[in-house]
Order: structure tokens, then sequence, then C-alpha cells
């Protein structure tokens, strides 16, 4: 079931991005549904998808982007380094689209933001802050700012973990650069990670923005209910071809000691959250959804691997 059997207009806001990509596929196949992607380009060509230019950065650019929509989708984000640029766009950006979408009687908001505003605190099945908030990067810290009126408009936030999947250019090339520079599973590859293939989240992200009556006003974990450890994840990936095999264990000292003494674009902070307990519970907004994952973590991990592959031979 959705709204009505009356097509209905959906904002999608980061539609040409990873994960935005794929939830504008997984909402253009609803024949009740239209949706308005926003971009600073326009994409592809395609039915049920009305492209629409806007820039998070220009919130005149956002005038009128939501009028006669019955939900906005808001998986826009700048996730580098510059502290000003993740302000601009994260708050400031995300802020100006939450106010046009107020304005224009839009009342279902649904808005990605990451497990990584939990820092580097180690920890296993937590609830939704179930340890306090504490991002280290500009990034974090500036998605975590920007969940705030999206909460008190009654939208609905999302914090995934670990996102993979074709489009990937974060996670599984960070463990590629990690493996090389530390060759070992780390600290004995026990530490339990909450994953999501990037299809898995969508589908999540089209139920919420779809089902007749929304959770609202809550955070979520957006993750597969079932953690992978650091070494099942790494042994998957190069069953795959994707990356090396890895044969010895190393502790966590000598770990951090070989990552300093071989310089590389993955900070230590990053290799904690790859390397470390980063698990978050998130069965409740599967069966909020109604929604089955699939049996298991990695089960859609080979379709994604001709990607990963060609992609990390041309780095």
């Amino acid at each position: 079931m959705h709204l009505s059997e009356r097509p209905h207009v959906i904002v999608l806001a980061g539609a040409t991005g990873f994960i935005g990509s794929a939830a504008l596929d997984a909402l253009a196949r609803r024949p009740d549904v239209r949706v308005r992607a926003l971009a600073r380009s326009p994409g592809t060509a395609r039915e049920g998808v009305e492209w629409c230019l806007a820039d998070l950065c220009d919130p005149g650019s956002l005038r009128g982007v939501c009028e006669g929509a019955t939900a906005l989708v808001n998986l826009a984000s700048y996730i580098g380094r510059d502290a000003e640029r993740c302000h601009t766009v994260n708050v400031l950006g995300g802020a100006a689209l939450l106010s046009e979408a107020l304005r224009a009687g839009v009342r279902r908001i649904v808005h990605l933001s990451t497990a990584a505003v939990y820092g580097n605190i180690p920890h296993r099945g937590i609830e939704v802050d179930g340890v306090a908030p504490d991002p280290v990067s500009a990034a974090s810290r500036s998605r975590l700012e920007a969940e705030a009126p999206v909460l008190a408009a009654g939208g609905t936030v999302l914090r995934p973990g670990l996102v993979l999947g074709a489009g990937d250019r974060w996670v599984v090339p960070a463990l590629a650069e990690l493996v090389n520079r530390v060759p070992a599973s780390w600290n004995g590859g026990r530490a339990l990670l909450s994953v999501v293939d990037v299809g898995e989240l969508a589908r999540l992200i089209d139920a919420l923005a779809t089902v007749p009556d929304p959770p609202g006003g809550a955070i979520h974990h957006a993750s597969h209910p079932v953690p992978v450890t650091s070494a099942s994840l790494v042994s998957a990936l190069a069953a795959e071809g994707i990356l090396p095999e890895v044969r010895e264990e190393w502790p966590w000292d000598l770990c951090l000691e070989r990552l300093r003494e071989r310089p590389g674009r993955v900070t230590e902070r990053q290799f904690s959250l790859l390397a470390r307990d980063y698990h978050q519970r998130a069965d409740p907004i599967w069966q909020l959804t109604g929604l089955r994952p699939t049996p298991t973590p990695l089960a859609l991990l080979p379709s994604a691997a001709p990607w990963y592959r060609a992609h990390l031979a041309r780095a």
C-alpha cells in the first residue's frame, strides 16, 4: 500500500549521489510516484522522473521545488574535510530545503544522516544514542547538527553504518588501502561492524517515503540487522577478487604502529571505524517498515564485485 492510487510527487535531494541514485531507482519503479529529482546538473531522462536544477549552497535555487509534493527525501550531503562547506551544505542547505518543504505544506520528511556521529567510541549493539554522539570530523559534526530541525519538524532521520555496493567510493577503497598498509587481520578481526547494501538502504528509504503511516520525529539505525566481523568482511571481498587475502593476525597496537609507518589517505580515526567495534542495533527499522532484509549482510556483495574490481583497478 502507498499514499493513494493517484501519483504523488516525492522530492529527492542528492539524486545523483551514491545512495541517491539507488533511492531514485527504487522510487521511480513505483507507478503511483513521480520523483522530482534535485541536482546541480540534470541526470539521465527517465519515465517518472522530473529533474530540477537546485543547489543546497544556493537557497534561492530551492524556491518552489517542493510545491505540490507529498514527501521530501533529503540524501544530499558533503562529506569532505572542508569544515565551512560542510556547514554550508549539510546544516544551512539542509535547513533551507526543509524550510521550503514546510512552507509548501510537506509533512513527510526522510533525512539521511550517518552512524559516524558516534565518533570513535567503540560499541556493540547499541540502541539509538546508546552512546552519546561525539562526532570528530567536520562532516559528521555538521550532519549531527542537521538532524535537529528535521526531528523538530516530525521527520525521520536515518543513521546507516557502512554502506556497500556499486558506487561506493569510500568503504571498500579505504579497506583496500588499509590492507596494503596494515596487511593483517586487525586485532584478530573480531570487530563487529554494521553494514548495509546500498540497494537495501534504498528499499528502506522508499518504504519510509511511501507507506501510509510513516514513523516520524525519530532517529533510526539503518543497517542490516546482523553485523559482520571485520575479518569476514575482508575475507568476503578477497573471495570476490576485490582485496588480497590476509593471513596474519596483529594486535591493535601493532596495527596502529604499521599504519603510522606507512602514511596514506585513510586517517587513524577512519581506520578505527573499520577495525574496531562499530555496531548499532538496526532491527527496529525493518520491523517498522515491514521489510525483510537479505538473509545475510553480504549477500549482495557478489553483484557489486565487478564494479569494485574495475574501480580499484582505475584508482
